[in-house]
């Protein structure tokens, strides 16, 4: 038997679609950018000393593991994105609960498209968080797409596969999506 390595597996040089696959094949073929998407996402969330990159991809695939046939690798990044997100979510509003009565401070509409790139903290997360959590509920495509965008980085054409709609959709949500999170920010700031 042979040992085993801490070498992360190989991406799938075939280029496959990944049509139907399981999460493990996906992980496996997929390791390198999962790996990118959850150093993103840890740097994103302003405390990069609080969860490490492995540990966010480790804990967002336990959360994906038992799906099967997945329709494709930009729904799986999709879906892996959210859940990292939700997990580095779920860290800030832990951190944020030890320190009840910190108070949140304000966020100039400036700042609102920063918020996750500039490492903006713990209540600016969380404050995303709820403001994306409202915008589900009032139009979970333009939600979804923030994750795709936002989160994940995804080009407005990987987007596009991912909701199964045309780039110019994808363009039109954007804005939309984009400006309503500025006005939530803005007015709860």
């Amino acid at each position: 038997m042979p040992a085993e390595t801490d070498t992360p597996p190989k991406k799938n040089p075939t280029g496959k679609n990944f049509e139907g696959a399981s999460s493990d094949e996906l992980m496996a073929a997929l390791y390198d950018e999962l790996h990118r998407l959850a150093r993103r996402e840890r740097w994103s969330a302003g405390r990069p000393d609080s969860l490490q990159t492995t540990a966010i991809m480790h804990e967002a695939y336990l959360k994906l593991y038992t799906r099967e046939n997945w329709a494709s690798r930009e729904h799986f990044l999709g879906a892996a994105v959210t859940t990292m997100r939700n997990i580095l979510v779920d860290a800030a509003r832990a951190r944020l609960a030890i320190k009840r009565g910190s108070g949140e401070r304000g966020l100039p509409l400036e700042a609102a498209k920063d918020v996750a790139g500039d490492g903006g903290g713990d209540h600016d997360l969380v404050r995303l968080d709820d403001a994306l959590r409202d915008l589900a509920e009032i139009n979970p495509n333009l939600a979804k797409l923030v994750d795709c965008r936002f989160f994940g980085g995804l080009t407005d054409g990987e987007a596009a596969k991912v909701m199964g709609v045309s780039d110019r959709t994808i363009q039109r949500w954007w804005v939309s999506a984009r400006a309503w999170i500025h006005s939530e920010l803005e007015m709860t700031g």
